[in-house]
């Protein structure tokens, strides 16, 4: 008599599993790509050619594909937390960093405050602190846009 494989309470990974992960809204694959993932994976043109090893390891990288979209559309910026009084602040020095083309890459913002403020992260700037930054990024803003008239008039 055969023993029923303990899979720890979870039904084993179909194809209906593979479309599910695929069309999810982080990955929303076309039939193309799935297809093309499972060619990359197996070296099988048809689904219905796998194996169910096959089909769990599919699940897992399409799962993995998924998870690695989330990650990466996560917010960089953490306006929550931080001083609650410097809330409206940090809004003003995110649109200041706009201006200056800035808002791509969280890092640069948070390497001027610790410049000008000796501060690692926004977040945790006092009020004087914000107004500080708030103040040097105006006259940056100020500086583009002197060399930007001055460059558009010759």
């Amino acid at each position: 008599m055969a023993a029923a494989r303990n899979t720890g309470g979870r039904a084993p990974a179909s194809i209906r599993t593979l479309w599910a992960i695929a069309k999810s809204p982080e990955l929303a694959l076309s039939e193309e790509d799935l297809h093309a993932v499972v060619f990359r994976e197996t070296g099988k043109e048809s689904m219905k050619k796998l194996t169910q090893g096959e089909i769990n390891t599919l699940a897992r990288v399409l799962q993995n594909m998924k998870d690695g979209v989330q990650r990466d559309t996560r917010s960089k910026r953490t306006d929550e937390g931080g001083d609650a009084r410097t809330e409206k602040q940090r809004h003003k020095i995110y649109a200041l960093c706009e201006e200056l083309g800035w808002n791509n890459d969280n890092r640069r913002i948070n390497g001027f405050v610790k410049r000008i403020c000796n501060v690692d992260r926004i977040e945790w700037l006092n009020p004087s602190q914000c107004f500080k930054v708030i103040e040097a990024l105006k006259k940056m803003v100020d500086r583009e846009k002197q060399k930007e008239a001055e460059h558009g008039s010759t």
